[in-house]
């Protein structure tokens, strides 16, 4: 059996993934992860610490799924284009569950402000890597947005149609760049 930190984690993993923060409680994830009350409170002063470790082991796994996804990609163009069916990858593999991050923060006081300041971090190291690669703001803030919005949209109609069509739109943009 793991230890007692693991299990907390690992079982925060899926039920901050499943259901939110607003709808699992700590005494759920002690259950679950058959831990005492004080075992809990020695490895996490709060809830709150718990999410920002979710949210940070979330984003190394993601990414790491992402950068495994796409690491036969030969060219810059095809490594966008297999990120979005990376898209298409996840939701056929998470039931359409989305973004944890956005779903969370959608579900959380401004007060918070740790939290979202976690959030703002980790959706920033993910601008920053398209803008890293394309070398171009503008462009890079527009395939950024087409890529958060094609997981909200997905999420939300539990369709990959608007992804493939964010596939065409990401084509077009660049193509039309001086990236090829």
């Amino acid at each position: 059996m793991s230890r007692p930190r693991e299990r907390i984690v690992s079982t925060a993993m899926v039920l901050f993934h499943q259901q939110g923060y607003n709808s699992t409680g700590i005494n759920q994830i002690i259950e679950e992860a058959g831990v005492s009350k004080a075992s809990f409170y020695q490895h996490f002063k709060s809830k709150d610490d718990l999410c920002i470790e979710f949210f940070n082991k979330r984003f190394d796994y993601w990414v790491s799924e992402l950068e495994n996804f796409i690491s036969d990609a030969q060219t810059m163009e095809e490594k966008f284009m297999k990120s979005f069916d990376f898209l298409i990858y996840m939701n056929e593999k998470e039931d359409f569950r989305g973004c944890s991050f956005l779903n969370i923060m959608s579900e959380i006081p401004v007060d918070k402000t740790e939290i979202h300041h976690v959030i703002r971090d980790h959706k920033g190291k993910l601008r920053d890597c398209f803008n890293k690669d394309l070398k171009n703001d503008i462009l890079s803030a527009h395939i950024y947005l087409l890529f958060e919005s094609s997981i909200l949209t997905s999420q939300l109609y539990r369709s990959n149609e608007l992804i493939e069509k964010s596939k065409l739109i990401l084509k077009d943009l660049l193509q039309s760049s001086t990236l090829k």
